[in-house]
Parts: structure tokens; sequence; C-alpha cells
């Protein structure tokens, strides 16, 4: 398939969209970290967007020009090349860098400087098919033309940042670090606020129940794709490793929109292939499918 070999490379067996280079893969553990720097991290199409902007909307909530509210997001750490090293050093602190590396790769000053890092995870089915309509829209992507054809590749960790429970298990390991917050889309779905609470705890931000609310209001879905839909395209402020292009990022944000995708069998078949995995996973077990 050419569009595979023109849009995706391989690095360390892993599938990176072309907007990765290979020379910043490589050159990661350079990265010069902050002992402040807060680390947003996911694997694709898990939540990112909305975990930014609540993240954004806490910290401006708090910015009563004081050094708690000063915050910098920054576009995800490994789109582009190696100048993308050279930027974030020349960005004021604090920093958030959205990243959708699995922990082995994470820059090793992230874990020697005890950086805040939150991680986010999505239920594995909802994210196969958010993904499948992503590489469909995204011109940056390959387009597979059939679900059921997208499902095998991502049942094979064939797609883009490999397997699912893969990147999972690599952050499983540090499961029990008080400086890394693991938060689930379905729950934070089902109470917002109860997560902001946690999400400000984690990170020492003071806020007010009436702030909350507001930070609710605002990190809506509907509310941010309407916002998407009016900005123009800007890559220094998207948070996406894989587009510069953020009407692409939205689509639905439900859950337990697989079962609009996922037949009986290729229900069977993803059980078959992750079931003892998941089961392994105190992490993966906890996910949420409707």
């Amino acid at each position: 398939m050419p569009e595979q070999t023109e849009l995706i490379h391989s690095f360390k067996g892993i599938p990176f969209s072309t907007t990765v280079s290979t020379e910043l893969l490589q050159a990661l553990d350079t990265f010069e970290a902050r002992e402040d720097d807060v680390v947003l991290v996911s694997y694709p199409k898990s939540g990112t967007h909305w975990l930014t902007e609540i993240m954004k909307n806490l910290y401006h909530c708090n910015n009563d020009n004081n050094a708690t509210g000063q915050v910098t997001l920054t576009s995800a750490l490994e789109f582009g090349d190696l100048s993308k090293f050279d930027e974030l050093r020349n960005l004021p602190s604090k920093r958030l860098i959205p990243t959708h590396l699995s922990h082995d790769m994470i820059p090793v000053q992230f874990k020697t400087k005890k950086c805040k890092m939150i991680y986010v995870i999505r239920n594995p089915k909802d994210t196969a098919v958010s993904m499948f309509h992503y590489y469909q829209q995204n011109p940056l992507l390959p387009k597979i033309e059939k679900w059921s054809t997208f499902l095998d590749m991502f049942l094979k960790g064939e797609v883009v940042y490999g397997s699912w429970i893969d990147h999972v298990q690599s952050w499983e390991k540090n499961q029990n670090d008080e400086n890394t917050l693991f938060l689930y889309y379905e729950s934070m779905k089902k109470d917002l606020p109860k997560y902001v609470k946690e999400i400000s705890s984690f990170l020492n931000i003071s806020v007010s129940e009436d702030q909350i609310n507001e930070i609710v209001k605002k990190s809506s879905f509907s509310e941010m794709k309407e916002k998407a839909q009016k900005e123009k395209v800007d890559t220094k402020h998207t948070v996406c490793a894989l587009t510069s292009d953020k009407k692409l990022i939205f689509r639905k944000g439900a859950v337990g929109d697989w079962k609009n995708h996922f037949t009986s069998k290729q229900n069977a078949q993803f059980e078959a292939l992750f079931k003892d995995k998941i089961n392994s996973s105190e992490l993966a077990r906890q996910v949420e499918y409707e």
C-alpha cells in the first residue's frame, strides 16, 4: 500500500506518522525537562484534547497574577523534527506538554526531575472506532476504507503508536508513582466535577466550587467542538502529534459508540485477542465500555 509507505514509518517496531521524525525520536532523552513541567499522556484518540482544555481552564481560573496561573500549552512533544526541542526550550514555564508516547519512550528527565504526569485511558473499543474515523479524515494518515481492515490492524498493533494494551502496560509500571495520576475517560464523562477536583488536588491548585462548575461548562464536548470550528488552524495550538487541524479532532466524544461498529463476530475476535492481556493489567481491567 503506497499510502502506508509514504505516511507511516517504524521506530523500534512501532508505527509512527511521518509528522513525527526519526531524528526527534532518537533524541528524546536529550530533551531538557523542567521540574514544573506537567506532561499529559494518552494513547491516540483517548481524550487528550478534552483533558488539555480542562487543564487550561483549571489554570486560567486560578490566574490572579500569580505563578500558579501562568501556563503555556505546547504542541505535542513528538510533533515535528528536532527544532521542536528548541521551540519548547524558548517557552516560559509552566509548560503543559502533551504526548502519545509510551512510558519507555518518555524523555528520561521527566522521570528524574519528578515531573507531574497525567495519563488518561479510554476503553479500547471506542478508541479503535475513533481512530478508524480519524484515519479516514486525516490526510496525514493512510486512508483505510473498511472498518474490518482497520480493526485487524488495531488488534495487531499496526496502527500509529502500536498496541493499545502495550501502551497501557508500559505506563502501568508507574502506577504507584505519586507524581503520576491515572484517569479514565468514561469515569470523567460520568462525573467531571469530581475529577476536576482530583486533578486540581494533584497539581496543588486551589479552586472553588463555582470555578469547578465553570471549568466543567467550558470543557463540554459541544462547546469545545464549536470553538474548534471557529478557530483558524494553528500548529502552535494543536496538541495532536498527527495533525495541526483542530477540525479533525472532534467527532462524537461518546462512550459506547463501538456498539454501532463492532459485529458480534468482531467483538468475539476482540475478546479472544485482548481479554487475557486486559485481565492481567490492573489499569486495563478498570476500563468501562458503556
